[in-house]
């Protein structure tokens, strides 16, 4: 099959998708159809008052993925474009908890973040500083993007004719916006903010009058009281974030733009002003909101949640975009505790991808991670796997674990598996941080112990050359006892099951943790003779 072929064929399957990247690229498609252009805008926004968070590269990271879905059903001749845009002029309000030198901000509150110090001394501004921040990440995963910020925006003038055109629709985008709002609010209320020529502060006050012929705004000094007139254009002013929003979608020619469920009505609002600007709003759709471990939201200014540097720190890059990919339409815990389940799925859809057809393949979330050509790794222990390697045998280092691995698959080091080598690394990180602290040895019962007896004397008797199924044979024969029996499963042999009780008790008494991998597996790579020492040790503790 030709290249071209190919090509038609990936697309034929695409078109039939269900896969949602495919779903969102459908929209730009029919969009371009409508109203045809030589080059598609894909948009994320960046609110920099707080260092970026995992939420923040979650847009980037999912855009990009409707972006690459786009240029497989258009067989990529339409050129596109992803702007990752900075509201770096917005005024810091308060000052974020997860920063050095907060006194330093406080003197500066009300000023864009591009004029507000720097509290790590690294950077010109806070707003630098957050900004480099955010492109050192992007670029880390090497996304494909264009970085633009507010200040260089609205003071190069490359906002001037769109801010013209609001102040042109004064009228109509206040008869939008003031529906919205509070009475004291819509009192006061103006799409422009002017920037105080003695303080740098962004104003919020009210505008006495405008003039689109002249291109200004008056408004009063909240000192002097005397009305001063400023044009709106080259930097001299912003907008209030909802036209602000707007004016961007118009000025820069978005097609595409995905935001939180908390900004359904700001949607909204900025799409009818968009329309009153002579624009169309954007293609896209609202993703849920990513949670704390409390189930709260998770904040820029509060720093609650995961950073960046954090999930990096336990896990591969790989198995953040997976955690990005999936539902993102439900909301989620964002939380260490979900990162070892998003390592090892990871690598079983890695896994099924070369076993698969191309339209399962196009749902396969790896297929839309690697934008189209997943890699080859092997992974001969899993993450979890690795983990309770870490836990049993309390290792501080790497070659411990390393032995384990040498022993249960030969030939497999460091040097022949770069990205296990990465694993072990994480896997040690988040022992210490996470599973070491919280371990908790429970004693077993009466019934426990002696099943823990019979499980220890069961494996002693197995033959050298026994496998993990082998093993996972002997431990569910066991475990097939009161008051671990399901009745409501039942084994090949017709007889009851055995239910995630037992598993979960091996797991408590002998590791101090809740759950972990297929236990057999776990044996196999532990080392049999290590397992019964580890019995007799739990047995010993409870004596």
């Amino acid at each position: 099959m030709s290249v071209t072929e190919t090509a038609a064929s990936l697309r034929e399957v695409a078109e039939r998708s269900n896969a949602w990247p495919f779903e969102e690229a459908r929209k730009i498609v029919a969009r371009l159809r409508r109203k045809p252009k030589d080059e598609v805008i894909f948009e994320t926004g960046y609110g920099p008052s707080g260092l970026p968070h995992i939420g923040t590269f979650g847009e980037v990271a999912r855009t990009s993925m409707v972006r690459h879905a786009f240029r497989v059903l258009t067989d990529d001749k339409v050129k596109t474009r992803l702007i990752a845009f900075s509201d770096d002029m917005d005024g810091l309000r308060k000052v974020p908890d997860n920063v050095p030198n907060k006194d330093l901000l406080e003197k500066h509150l009300g000023k864009p973040l591009t004029q507000v110090p720097d509290p790590f001394g690294e950077h010109a501004s806070f707003g630098a500083h957050n900004n480099a921040r955010l492109r050192a990440f992007l670029d880390h995963f090497g996304f494909d993007y264009e970085f633009m910020s507010a200040t260089e925006c609205y003071t190069s003038g490359r906002f001037d004719a769109a801010l013209m055109k609001v102040l042109e629709r004064f009228d109509k985008v206040m008869a939008i916006m003031l529906p919205s709002l509070r009475e004291e609010r819509a009192a006061t209320y103006s799409p422009f903010l002017p920037i105080d020529a003695k303080t740098g502060v962004v104003l919020q006050v009210p505008v006495l009058a405008h003039d689109a012929k002249a291109g200004t705004i008056t408004y009063e000094d909240p000192e002097t009281k005397a009305p001063i007139t400023t044009p709106v254009t080259g930097g001299r002013c912003k907008l209030q974030w909802k036209p602000d929003w707007a004016m961007r979608w118009v000025a820069l020619g978005v097609d595409y733009e995905m935001a939180g469920k908390d900004l359904i009505d700001s949607v909204k609002l900025s799409g009818e002003i968009c329309r009153a600007l002579g624009g169309a709003p954007p293609e896209g759709f609202n993703y849920e909101l990513f949670l704390d471990e409390h189930g709260q939201k998770i904040s820029k200014s509060k720093g609650n949640g995961l950073t960046i540097d954090e999930w990096l720190r336990y896990a591969s890059p790989e198995s953040l975009s997976l955690f990005m990919y999936r539902e993102p339409k439900a909301a989620k815990r964002l939380y260490f505790d979900v990162i070892p389940r998003a390592v090892d799925e990871y690598q079983q859809f890695l896994d099924a991808y070369p076993k698969q057809d191309m339209r399962q393949r196009l749902s396969n979330p790896v297929w839309h991670i690697h934008s189209g050509h997943p890699p080859q790794v092997e992974m001969p222990v899993t993450f979890s796997m690795l983990l309770t390697l870490v836990s049993s045998s309390n290792a501080e280092n790497a070659e411990t674990l390393w032995g384990f691995i040498g022993r249960y698959r030969a030939g497999v080091t460091p040097q022949t598996h770069p990205k296990l080598k990465r694993q072990v690394e994480y896997a040690i990180h988040y022992f210490r941080d996470f599973v070491q602290p919280a371990k908790k040895f429970r004693e077993p019962a009466e019934v426990e112990r002696a099943a823990l007896i019979d499980l220890r004397d069961a494996l002693s008797n197995l033959p050298a050359t026994a496998t993990a199924e082998d093993i996972q044979d002997i431990v569910y024969e066991v475990g097939r006892r009161e008051p671990f029996l399901d009745h409501k499963k039942k084994a090949k042999d017709g007889k009851p099951g055995v239910s995630l009780d037992w598993f979960n008790m091996l797991y408590q008494v002998l590791l101090g943790q809740e759950k972990g991998p297929r236990f057999g597996s776990f044996v196999a790579v532990y080392g049999v003779q290590n397992t019964v020492d580890m019995i007799d040790g739990a047995l010993a503790r409870s004596a």
